[in-house]
């Protein structure tokens, strides 16, 4: 089976050219090739495979989805999405560890949060359930709370690298290329130049991560917003597996899109706690100096900084609590307060560093709490898709098709069948955008194209 075009087909033109390799790319690709089994799809990616940042090095945590107002797309797709990405892993033979999640209340105040919680749980129709104190050293035995707390027995843990790549295997037996190595360099009209050369595209999908607004910008959109990276990072407990029998967060704050620092049983029943959630500055600033991109670094700094005497949230604040947390020894003690017999000698080991492709709203100087789309006739643009969007990837996938459909001016007399893993019938066939006109050689872009990338 092809799992690429040649050069010379993809300058010939592809009906649907989706950039990034991610959950969200793949997932957006399938669901397109589900609706148009005879169009040419193709995923490019300037990584050498799929899931390489924030898919790959996502936590594995299935959120149930209370935190999320209830008009929020978050609290739209987050519900049936877990319960479609566990049947997906069970169904592909690949591990779930369904062992639920407490929130636990650290004092009185955190009472009225807690309250909030519950209310949008019902509201989104999320199994929950109130548990005194008692009730919640049952389920663990370890977990310290504050005369209630809230259970979810619906949250779960997955492996992201192993789920990478059975979607991967599914684009690829659906008949979608993939090309790796490839990144994006800009566009002429619609002609995207990638370095694998140029590629004519009848409508283009960006779910490039942590470089969607640079993309957008070239086609238009992400006018107000723009990516500020945050970084998140675990440590690992040497523990033996089912030292904890179930996920244990705290109240959040719910003024800012973060949940706090917790503990997290893994889909092979180890514990690890995090994330941090600290200002990165650069796009890829994993570590050290590595994707050091200057030009990025002054412009995330600038930003940063306008944040500092400007935002409606206390950014200062913020970047001061997590910078605190690069010392391990404050890591654990935060922790130390949802669980008890927390010993610093267990967590020695940090986790692969992860970024947060965090959309900030520029004129409101503030972050962005839900799932951002942004498009028109000829593109479509993820902006912002950060947690829980492992957790939504499926129908969120499809409510962006909708999207497209909607853009393209597609009316279906039924609506689409739903698709999980296993597909019911055969769904309305999806009409292919028209042809570009092109020229043999395409003329030079006019706007300065960003770094090149694929973020996935």
């Amino acid at each position: 089976m092809r799992t690429a075009m040649s050069r010379q087909e993809l300058g010939a033109g592809v009906d649907f050219l989706v950039v990034g390799a991610g959950i969200i790319g793949l997932s957006i690709a399938r669901e397109i090739k589900r609706r148009q089994p005879t169009a040419a799809v193709a995923v490019i990616e300037k990584e050498l495979d799929v899931g390489e940042h924030t898919s790959g090095r996502n936590s594995g945590v299935l959120h149930a989805g209370f935190y999320y107002a209830a008009d929020s797309l978050k609290a739209r797709f987050c519900r049936d999405g877990n319960r479609r990405l566990r049947a997906y892993c069970e169904a592909k033979g690949l591990p779930v560890n369904a062992c639920g999640k407490l929130v636990v209340v650290a004092n009185d105040g955190e009472q009225g949060t807690l309250d909030v919680l519950f209310d949008r749980a019902r509201a989104n129709g999320i199994d929950v359930k109130e548990v005194s104190d008692k009730q919640a050293r049952e389920i663990e035995p370890r977990a310290r709370t504050k005369g209630r707390a809230l259970w979810s027995p619906t949250t779960a843990s997955i492996d992201p690298g192993l789920l990478m790549h059975a979607l991967k295997a599914d684009a690829i037996e659906a008949g979608i290329f993939l090309h790796f190595g490839a990144a994006f360099l800009g566009r002429d009209g619609d002609v995207v130049r990638t370095s694998l050369g140029p590629i004519a595209a009848r409508y283009v999908v960006n779910a490039a991560g942590l470089y969607a607004d640079k993309i957008a910008l070239l086609y238009g959109f992400s006018q107000n917003t723009r990516i500020l990276p945050f970084k998140g990072v675990y440590l690992h407990s040497d523990e033996p597996p089912g030292a904890l029998a179930t996920h244990v967060y705290p109240v959040p704050n719910l003024k800012n899109p973060f949940l706090g620092v917790h503990f997290t049983v893994t889909v092979d029943r180890r514990v690890k706690i995090g994330p941090t959630a600290m200002p990165a500055f650069w796009r890829e600033h994993y570590g050290g100096l590595g994707g050091f991109n200057p030009l990025e670094l002054g412009e995330i700094i600038g930003r940063q900084l306008g944040l500092a005497f400007g935002a409606k949230f206390d950014f200062l604040g913020l970047a001061r609590e997590e910078m605190k947390k690069y010392r391990r020894s404050t890591l654990v003690s935060q922790a130390a307060r949802l669980v008890d017999d927390v010993r610093p000698a267990h967590y020695r080991r940090w986790g692969q560093p992860g970024i947060r492709a965090q959309l900030l709203r520029l004129k409101e100087r503030e972050l962005e709490m839900d799932f951002v789309i942004e498009g028109d006739a000829r593109s479509m643009h993820v902006l912002n898709a950060v947690s829980p969007g492992l957790t939504c990837a499926l129908p969120f996938a499809e409510h962006i098709v909708d999207e497209i459909e909607a853009r393209l001016g597609i009316v279906r007399q039924t609506p689409p069948p739903p698709a999980m893993y296993e597909e019911a019938e055969e769904p309305a066939r999806m009409e292919q955008p028209t042809k570009p006109k092109r020229t043999r050689k395409p003329p030079a872009s006019k706007t300065r194209p960003p770094k090149p990338s694929t973020s996935s």
